[in-house]
């Protein structure tokens, strides 16, 4: 049975009052307020900003809570591998898709209708984790949408690849949304970039990347694959995440890489929480940033979202699943304007995620966050709970579809 909502007296980024009307999932209604409109159900949003809800383009979640469960002796990223292959076995199906769920709705009564996680798909349990998080995406399905993209174990070229690319095809069998991998992991990252995009290609899969999440100067995965995508003239949905070591190289290097990877159609996400968390250990003087250039990349045209990636693990012991403290981090770590955080952990990160992005305007879908503050820039400062979440057309308290 259709269902109409009304959201009344709230304001728009722009400092606009409307009265937004929303049915069938989409928006009917955006008009000056106070209007004459009516729905099944209304709400007063005074004192309320009102924008496009907010998304999650990188998460683990099948790795979520697990800070007091794992030690990560190095507090490096190889430590954080180190730490879970220890207990790795210890960690059950029924466990993950319990953690998965409740950092699901945690990152839902933040705002955030879209979550993108990757699961760790590895020869030990082989597709034990795409099926805790397929279950978690269906269990959640009513007010927050999941993609789930394979995290491949490397390697993925020379000695023992073969066996890995045969998990690969059982995790697609088994019903990933995405194809993924570490290719700075693996013995040859070019070879396994090359396998990855043609593995995500032939599937008709998008394809994400944790590419470059080191601070070496020789690390290239994020421009060896622009310009394998350029000379083969692939289109095709390709984010890479992480792409901390772009950081390292000189403002020319940085420009000229940005360059190809927006001829290349490529997205980037920005992980800033994690990868100052893992990354220059034990560096005190002239210590870096550890987060992709962001500004120069947005500068040639690269569509750059901002995500949390781990929430509270051996990766990040930190994390609130809430995206206004990324949009935070990125204001203060990469001198991003706070507007422009905001798109980076909404409408940008949609773009990764789906492939679009959605704008507050009649027949857009009304996937919609209202939060207590005055300006957007005093949202992401405060980060204020009692936000009011509508997914769906479908107003969500306590993760229950409200349609009353």
């Amino acid at each position: 049975m259709s269902s109409s909502l009304l959201l009344r007296a709230t304001s728009l980024a722009n400092g606009e009052v409307v009265d937004v009307r929303c049915e069938d999932g989409l928006i009917t209604h955006v008009m000056t307020s106070p209007s004459d409109l009516t729905a099944d159900s209304e709400h007063d949003l005074s004192g309320h900003i009102l924008t496009t809800s907010l998304v999650e383009p990188h998460a683990h979640l099948d790795k979520a809570f697990l800070a007091d469960r794992i030690t990560n002796e190095s507090g490096d990223l190889a430590g954080a591998i180190h730490g879970l292959h220890a207990v790795r076995s210890t960690l059950t199906r029924s466990d993950t898709t319990q953690r998965a769920i409740q950092a699901a709705r945690l990152m839902s009564r933040n705002g955030v209708t879209s979550i993108r996680t990757h699961a760790d798909t590895v020869l030990d349990t082989g597709t034990q984790n795409i099926e805790a998080l397929l279950e978690a995406k269906q269990a959640c399905a009513e007010y927050v949408d999941i993609q789930v993209a394979m995290l491949l174990e490397w390697p993925l070229s020379g000695p023992g690849s073969s066996d890995r690319h045969a998990l690969a095809i059982d995790a697609i069998q088994t019903g990933i949304d995405v194809v993924g991998g570490c290719p700075h992991l693996d013995h040859s990252p070019r070879a396994a970039i090359d396998y990855l995009l043609e593995l995500a290609v032939s599937h008709n899969l998008p394809l994400d990347l944790h590419a470059d999440e080191n601070l070496r100067t020789d690390s290239a995965d994020l421009e060896y694959l622009a310009d394998a995508m350029i000379a083969n003239n692939v289109r095709h949905r390709v984010n890479a995440s992480h792409c901390v070591s772009l950081s390292t190289r000189s403002e020319n290097d940085i420009k000229r890489i940005a360059e190809k990877v927006a001829h290349a159609g490529i997205t980037v996400t920005a992980l800033p929480q994690t990868n100052l968390f893992l990354q220059a250990r034990g560096q005190y003087t002239l210590a870096p940033r550890a987060i992709t250039p962001v500004s120069l990349l947005r500068n040639a045209g690269v569509t750059v979202a901002g995500g949390a990636d781990n929430l509270q693990d051996p990766f990040n012991t930190m994390g609130r699943g809430d995206p206004l403290e990324i949009a935070s981090l990125l204001i203060t770590a990469s001198h991003v304007a706070p507007m422009d955080a905001y798109s980076m952990v909404s409408t940008h990160a949609e773009q990764v995620v789906h492939g679009r992005s959605s704008r507050i305007a009649v027949g857009e879908k009304a996937n919609l966050v209202a939060v207590p503050a005055a300006t957007v820039r005093e949202s992401i400062a405060m980060g204020p709970p009692d936000r009011f979440v509508v997914y769906g057309g479908v107003a969500i308290n306590e993760q229950i579809r409200n349609r009353k």
